[in-house]
C-alpha cells in the first residue's frame, strides 16, 4: 500500500488522500479549502501524475470533501468516480453554488483564476459519476459483485454525518483498509448514527476533528435539544429574534427537524422561520430522498412541515427585523457576504437580539471571533465595515455532526487495527489521538501523515 496526504497542512481543510492498493491508484475525497483562495485552496494534486488514477471515491458532499472534484476529474479524466446516490444529488447542487461563489469572488477580490471550474464542467462531471449503494461490493470497473473476490473491491458504510455520507472499506490481497470519512456514532435529530464494520481492520484512516476537546459529562442530544428550546423561549421573552448561523447542507436540516418537533410538542407554533436560497435547494433534495437514504423520521417532508420563508441577500439587508422570529441562515462560520454575516451585523449591537451557535466555527472566522467575544467587546464581522460593540446575547449548543473523541477511540479499540492513520484534524486534535493510542494500544502503529510525503506500508 502507498499513501499520500494531499491536504496541504495537518488541519481540517481541502481533504484528499491518495491510496494505492493491489496496484490500483485511487484518490479518496477532493475538497476545497474554505479559508484559502485560488491554487492554495486546492489539495496538492501535483503529487499525482495526470491520467494515472484508476478511481476517485467521495465520502460525502461537504465542500471540504467535494469542492475541487471537477478540477481533479479534469486531470484524471480516465478515472471512474463513485459515491452514494444522495451524495451525487447533493454534490451537484453544492458544486454549482461553488461556481457562483467563486465568480463573485473573482470580481470582488480580483482573483483571476476563479472560478476554478465552470457550470458546464460541473454538469459534465456529474454525468460521469456512478452511484453505489450501502453495504454492496463494488470493483473499480464499476461492477457490483455478490461477494469479495481476489481483486480490489470497496463497500460504502453509512457514517451518520450528513445525508448520504459514507465510510469506505477496501479489500485487497486479503487485507482490509477502512476510511471513516466524517463520522458521527451518536444519533442526531435527523440523521442516524454511523453503521460501521466491526470486524478487525488492518489499516484504519480516521478523522480526528473533535480530538482537542472532551465530551461534556452527562451529555445527551435530547437534553441539549431541551436546553435549546428553553433558550429560544427565554430569548423571545426579551422581545427580539434569533439568528442561528448554519451550514446549508446538514445543519440547516437538523435545525428544521428540531423546530418541527418543537412545534409538534406545542411550542413555537406561530413562530416564523427563515432560511436562505441554497438551504432551500438542499432541503428540497432532503425531502425528495426522505425514503431513500438512512435517516430518522422516514418520509418527513421538512419544507411542508416547517413552512420556512426564504430570504435573499437584499431581504436580509433591508427587511425590518420582527419580534419572535428564527433566522437559520448560512454560512455556519458567518463568512463575509453570506446571509448570516449580513444579519449578524444588524443584530450585534441590540441587546434584545440573540445569536445561537449550533456547530463548529473556525476560531479565525467571523463566527469564531463572535463566539470568543464578551459583552461590550468590539467585534468586526465584515472587514469592510467598522467594528461594533457586542450587546446581543450569544449562546452555544453542541449539535456537532462529528463523533466525540471518546467514541472515535472506542471504535479504534473495537476494530483493533494494526495501523491507524490520523487525518482531518488540527494538530492538538491529532496529538490527543496519537498519545491515547500509543498509551492504550501499544500494538497499533500510529501515523500522522505529513502533507505531500509518500508512505509505503
Amino acid at each position: 500500500m502507498r499513501f499520500i496526504n494531499l491536504t496541504r497542512q495537518t488541519e481540517i481543510g481541502a481533504n484528499s488522500y491518495f491510496l494505492e492498493l493491489d496496484g490500483k491508484k485511487l484518490v479518496i475525497d477532493a475538497g476545497l479549502h474554505p479559508k484559502h483562495e485560488g491554487e492554495a485552496a486546492l489539495p496538492y494534486y501535483r503529487s499525482i501524475p495526470d491520467g494515472s488514477l484508476d478511481g476517485i471515491l467521495i465520502s460525502h458532499a461537504h465542500q471540504d470533501h467535494i469542492g475541487s472534484l471537477p478540477v481533479l476529474m479534469r486531470r484524471q479524466s480516465q478515472a471512474r468516480v463513485f459515491m452514494t446516490h444522495a451524495t451525487a444529488k447533493l454534490s451537484d447542487v453544492m458544486l454549482h453554488n461553488s461556481v457562483n461563489v467563486m465568480s463573485r469572488q473573482r470580481d470582488e477580490l480580483r482573483i483571476p483564476t476563479y472560478p476554478l471550474f465552470t457550470h458546464r464542467e460541473a454538469d459534465h462531471a456529474s454525468e460521469l459519476w456512478q452511484s453505489v449503494g450501502f453495504r454492496q461490493y463494488w470493483t473499480l470497473e464499476g461492477e457490483r459483485i455478490p461477494r469479495p473476490n481476489h481483486e480490489l473491491t470497496f463497500e460504502m458504510y453509512g457514517s451518520g454525518h450528513i445525508l448520504g455520507s459514507a465510510g469506505i472499506l477496501f479489500r485487497a490481497e486479503g487485507k482490509k483498509v477502512f476510511y471513516t470519512g466524517d463520522v458521527n456514532f451518536l444519533e442526531q435529530t435527523l440523521m442516524r448514527g454511523a453503521d460501521f464494520p466491526e470486524g478487525e481492520i488492518d489499516i484504519l484512516i480516521i478523522e480526528t476533528t473533535r480530538g482537542d476537546r472532551e465530551l461534556e459529562v452527562g451529555y445527551s442530544r435530547k437534553a441539549e435539544e431541551r436546553r435549546f428550546l428553553a433558550a429560544i423561549i427565554d430569548a423571545f421573552k426579551k422581545g427580539g429574534s434569533i439568528l442561528i448561523p448554519v451550514f446549508a447542507l446538514g445543519k440547516t436540516q437538523e435545525i428544521l427537524t428540531m423546530l418541527h418537533l418543537f412545534k409538534c410538542q406545542g411550542a413555537l407554533r406561530h413562530v416564523p422561520i427563515y432560511i436562505g436560497g441554497l438551504s432551500t435547494k438542499i432541503t428540497i433534495l432532503h425531502d425528495q430522498l426522505a425514503s431513500h437514504a438512512p435517516r430518522q423520521y422516514e418520509g418527513l417532508q421538512l419544507l411542508d412541515s416547517v413552512g420556512p420563508h426564504v430570504l435573499s441577500s437584499r431581504d436580509v439587508q433591508t427587511t425590518q427585523i420582527g419580534r419572535r422570529r428564527i433566522y437559520a441562515l448560512s454560512s455556519g462560520m458567518m463568512t463575509e457576504k453570506t446571509l448570516s454575516n449580513q444579519l449578524g451585523e444588524r443584530l450585534l449591537t441590540d441587546s434584545s437580539q440573540s445569536v445561537f451557535f449550533v456547530g463548529y466555527a473556525d476560531p479565525e472566522s467571523p463566527a469564531g471571533r463572535l463566539k470568543a467575544a464578551h459583552p461590550g467587546d468590539l467585534v468586526q464581522l465584515d472587514q469592510g465595515q467598522p467594528s461594533q460593540r457586542l450587546a446581543c446575547q450569544v449562546s452555544e449548543f453542541d449539535f456537532s455532526a462529528h463523533a466525540p473523541r471518546e467514541l472515535l477511540f472506542d471504535y479504534i479499540r473495537k476494530v483493533s487495527p494494526k495501523m491507524v492513520i490520523l487525518v482531518h484534524g488540527d494538530p492538538p486534535a491529532v496529538s490527543w489521538f496519537d498519545s491515547r493510542i500509543s498509551k492504550e494500544l501499544p500494538g497499533t502503529i500510529v501515523v500522522i501523515p505529513e502533507p505531500g510525503k509518500e508512505y509505503e506500508f
